[in-house]
């Protein structure tokens, strides 16, 4: 992926499967809990050591896209926010960090391999190492699949978006991700190379949740059909097609 107009490298979508395990461990907390990071640190930078050294990105690229895709999905809400009329409040933080308990939201330390929306203290959340490797294994498409999905979550907490079973918010956040990410094609933020699209579907089938996980389990996010389609539903029809106009 790449953005409009700066002559970025064209990103592929090759090994999503790898990336969207990220999507399994979103958090949505009640609003009433204290919760902040522990500490007040700079931004976790990747270990190369702990990637496969099977590409050519750099951590430099890596926090750039990750930047790039906090903007641009920033552009992209504040855009649909002022369209029907609201104001839009931009999520407060997007957060790296490398260990069990350096993060927190409402009292839970939020795990390695892991990345969360905390609703309470209103911040993303991303294990920095386990991105990273994502990343190289996968390409750029992984973090803006990532950001979109959890800055979805943080859309439904300021719309007051509450479902009743976790599927349901999840195959939400996916179909706004989606929207987010074909929105911001069409408008020429982002651009796509060919193929991109088939491999990024084919990503998504590879995921989801297990064959014999109750869809009205907490925690349960959908199958990988679901999933994609839930997807592909947003980026082809925008936010009509996930309850939103």
């Amino acid at each position: 992926m790449a953005v409009g107009g700066r002559g970025r490298r064209q990103g592929r979508f090759a090994g999503l499967a790898v990336a969207l395990v990220a999507a399994t461990a979103c958090m949505v907390d009640p609003v009433d809990q204290p919760a902040e990071p522990t500490g007040q640190r700079e931004p976790a930078t990747p270990s190369a050591e702990v990637t496969r050294a099977d590409g050519t990105d750099t951590v430099e690229e890596f926090q750039e896209d990750v930047e790039v895709a906090r903007r641009t999905a920033e552009r992209y809400w504040a855009a649909q926010f002022e369209a029907s009329g609201s104001s839009f409040r931009e999520i407060r933080r997007v957060i790296a960090y490398q260990r069990d308990g350096e993060v927190t939201c409402g009292g839970q330390e939020v795990p390695r391999n892991n990345a969360v929306y905390c609703t309470v203290s209103d911040y993303i959340a991303y294990d920095s190492n386990w991105s990273f490797r994502a990343f190289r294994q996968v390409g750029d498409a992984f973090v803006y699949y990532l950001i979109g999905h959890e800055y979805a979550h943080g859309i439904q907490t300021r719309l007051g978006i509450q479902y009743n079973f976790t599927i349901q918010q999840e195959l939400q956040a996916d179909c706004m991700a989606g929207a987010y990410l074909g929105g911001s094609v069409q408008a020429g933020w982002l651009t796509l190379a060919d193929g991109d699209l088939d491999e990024f579907r084919e990503g998504l089938l590879a995921v989801g949740d297990d064959p014999g996980q109750p869809w009205f389990a907490e925690g349960a996010h959908g199958t990988p059909e679901q999933r994609a389609e839930a997807f592909f539903r947003g980026y082809e029809k925008s936010l009509s097609a996930c309850g939103l106009s």
